[in-house]
């Protein structure tokens, strides 16, 4: 019985210490969840891939195992530790051509995966060493599921995560580790009868509830798929170069996201003061200047210019 209370007690120490140094390292939110199978996400999981909702992202149909089971990709893990990292710019672009707020400034992968490598080192300092691996949107990690089971927000209709208090324009990361911490709760869906981001997306990408058919996202179109575009996106992009985030943009819940204070993710001169012919025109030499740092670096010079001149050709 003293064993079992002292581990209570570590637990409650090392949770409280987490969420203080998470706090401290600019994260918005921090929630925690048992490592174990994601038994409820398995089913959806398969059947969105049977359906060939991911289209050409062959990636998803790799490690489906890793993906429900975080003890594949930490051995001996006990614990995921999700976080929230703000991305909402203090003011949007108005631009002739569009691109994702998240995609104004530095890559998030490597300015917040330094960021918790960071605070990895100094919970290590005061923990002393165990054993875990940092995940910003890579690897076999299903965020959204970990972040929804550790009380972070509910997984709204377009399947993106929101909280209450802080909308949806945050970036997912997680720490799987092998300690022992106190779980978080779900929190309760607040979605309601509200189906504007099914309304809104230009391409019908959302089903239904919470089911993405991924092979018409513009996002996917304009990231994620080689060779040509599709007929089917044909005077449906909406102007976006790069990415979209209508289905956030008209969400009732982002009235409360509030500006990011990281100034990695300040928006790249260049974005606000190029002309549609003058990013028509774009050059090799700009684009690894505009996007030498930049998650837009992802699509390529090429992929970049097949997205502006699909704009452009369909134009009205």
């Amino acid at each position: 019985r003293f064993a079992n209370e002292m581990n209570t007690s570590l637990a409650e120490k090392y949770t409280a210490l987490i969420k203080s140094k998470a706090q401290k390292y600019g994260f918005e939110s921090c929630g925690i969840s048992k490592s174990d199978f994601l038994e409820e996400e398995a089913k959806p999981l398969e059947n969105w891939l049977k359906n060939q909702f991911h289209g050409e992202m062959q990636y998803m149909e790799n490690h489906f195992d890793k993906r429900l089971d975080p003890r594949l990709l930490v051995e001996g893990s006990k614990s995921v530790i999700s976080l929230m990292y703000n991305y909402f710019p203090e003011e949007s672009i108005e631009s002739d051509l569009k691109i994702s707020k998240y995609a104004y400034g530095e890559d998030y992968h490597e300015v917040i995966k330094a960021i918790m490598r960071d605070m990895v080192e100094e919970l290590r300092e005061e923990i002393g060493d165990f054993d875990c691996r940092v995940f910003v949107d890579s690897a076999p990690v299903l965020e959204r599921a970990w972040a929804k089971k550790s009380g972070l927000g509910w997984i709204g209709k377009n399947a993106n995560l929101i909280s209450k208090k802080k909308g949806s324009f945050f970036f997912l990361a997680e720490v799987i580790c092998d300690l022992d911490l106190v779980e978080d709760h779900l929190v309760t869906d607040h979605c309601g009868k509200c189906t504007k981001c099914i309304d809104a997306c230009p391409t019908h990408a959302i089903i239904s509830d919470k089911l993405i058919d991924g092979s018409k996202c513009i996002s996917y179109a304009t990231i994620e798929l080689k060779g040509e575009l599709p007929q089917y996106f044909e005077g449906k992009m909406d102007d976006w170069m790069f990415g979209c985030h209508v289905c956030q943009d008209v969400c009732p819940w982002n009235r409360f996201s509030v500006p990011h204070q990281q100034s990695k993710f300040k928006p790249n001169q260049y974005l606000q003061t190029l002309s549609k012919n003058e990013w028509k025109d774009i050059t090799q030499e700009l684009f690894s200047e505009i996007f030498r740092k930049s998650p837009v670096k992802r699509t390529k010079f090429a992929g970049l210019q097949r997205n502006i001149n699909f704009l452009l050709d369909n134009k009205d």
